[in-house]
């Protein structure tokens, strides 16, 4: 979709003239009320389900959940993936031309917040024809987006499923991304942003951002079954490659992310994820900050994901029957870290299958 009309962000700055990329999954029914708004984590994207005919090894992010006969189920819902502007999937980003000066924005681009992505969001439900969106559902950072839909546009949701979220970024977490941008920046191909211009891309500070992030999506025990202490070769190399599998496993990660992300798209998200708090507009109350929310509400969380820790969740649940709102909550005892939204546990799927269904129902 491309949009004139300017988009005012939270900064002050304004984007005009901009496109967002999305898909959409199942069929749109006659009352338009059988929609659901799929919200992407850092490095996903519009693409949520389903394989490119063209591209096999293109399976949506979320294919596990969303499609025909499962728990997000296309057979009964119209599922709409959107690439948030910002990102580096085909939606209005740094890499993007600036139609002032005719190159690529770079390091000019506005920061965004996950209150302008949901401002995105809804005019392009408004595009569809979509006045209601039957749900809004994420994971992570697709999590905060949907709690904020919850606030920002609450006559415009009827449910809003938000798994291993959390209502404000921890200060151990904020830390975490500083370092990852601290590497990007750091790196001598960076060029303040404007690498595009210098034909590189800071691969070294991409590779050790991930590595980074990477580590904490996983818990402990998940990295200790899957490789413990194990080498690669039978013993000690008395060097500093990659002697145990674990490192190898890690370098693998960063370097697979360096060929498909962009840089400024990093610092850019991380960013919003580090400001998202909409408790901050209202002197630290989250009970407060979520009065205006009208949705039902389902919340998951799981028990190994020290990043995003179910604790934070409950913080949500608290706030949200203070307010009187009608709230499940679910924590999962799983061993995957915060990986664990994206993987296909059972439990999971099961309790996510059951509350879509109600949703569908309600649709009949």
């Amino acid at each position: 979709m491309h949009f004139a009309a300017p988009l005012t962000l939270s900064s002050g700055a304004q984007l005009a003239d901009y496109e967002v990329r999305y898909e959409t999954y199942g069929t749109l029914n006659a009352q338009r009320s059988n929609a659901v708004l799929v919200c992407h984590a850092l490095n996903a994207s519009h693409h949520v389900a389903g394989t490119y005919a063209d591209q096999p090894r293109s399976t949506g992010w979320w294919d596990n959940m969303v499609g025909p006969g499962k728990p997000i189920d296309t057979r009964r819902l119209f599922v709409i993936g959107v690439n948030n502007p910002g990102s580096c999937f085909g939606s209005t980003g740094p890499m993007s031309i600036n139609p002032t000066t005719g190159k690529p924005y770079g390091a000019a681009f506005p920061v965004v917040t996950v209150e302008d992505w949901v401002n995105v969001q809804s005019r392009v439900a408004d595009v569809l024809g979509i006045e209601r969106l039957a749900a809004v559902i994420g994971g992570s950072l697709g999590g905060m987006q949907a709690l904020s839909w919850a606030i920002q546009y609450p006559e415009r949701i009827g449910h809003c499923i938000a798994i291993a979220t959390t209502p404000k970024l921890s200060a151990q977490n904020i830390a975490f991304n500083d370092v990852a941008r601290s590497a990007i920046q750091s790196d001598p191909d960076f060029h303040g942003g404007d690498y595009y211009a210098h034909g590189v891309i800071p691969r070294r500070g991409l590779r050790v951002a991930r590595m980074i992030g990477h580590i904490t999506y996983l818990s402990g025990d998940d990295m200790t079954e899957r490789f413990g202490r194990s080498l690669r070769a039978q013993d000690y190399a008395f060097g500093y490659g990659a002697e145990f599998e674990v490192e190898s496993y890690l370098r693998y990660q960063g370097e697979k992310f360096s060929e498909y992300f962009d840089a400024n798209t990093y610092l850019l998200i991380t960013r919003a994820l580090d400001y998202f708090d909409p408790a901050r507009a209202h002197s630290g109350d989250l009970v407060r900050a979520l009065a205006p929310a009208q949705a039902r509400f389902l919340l998951i969380s799981f028990t190994t994901d020290w990043r995003f820790a179910p604790a934070r969740a409950r913080e949500i649940v608290a706030a949200l029957i203070a307010n009187g709102r009608v709230v499940s909550y679910a924590e999962i005892d799983a061993p995957h870290g915060h990986d664990a939204f994206l993987l296909e546990d059972p439990r999971y799927h099961q309790l996510v299958a059951a509350y879509v269904d109600r949703i569908a129902a309600e649709l009949a």
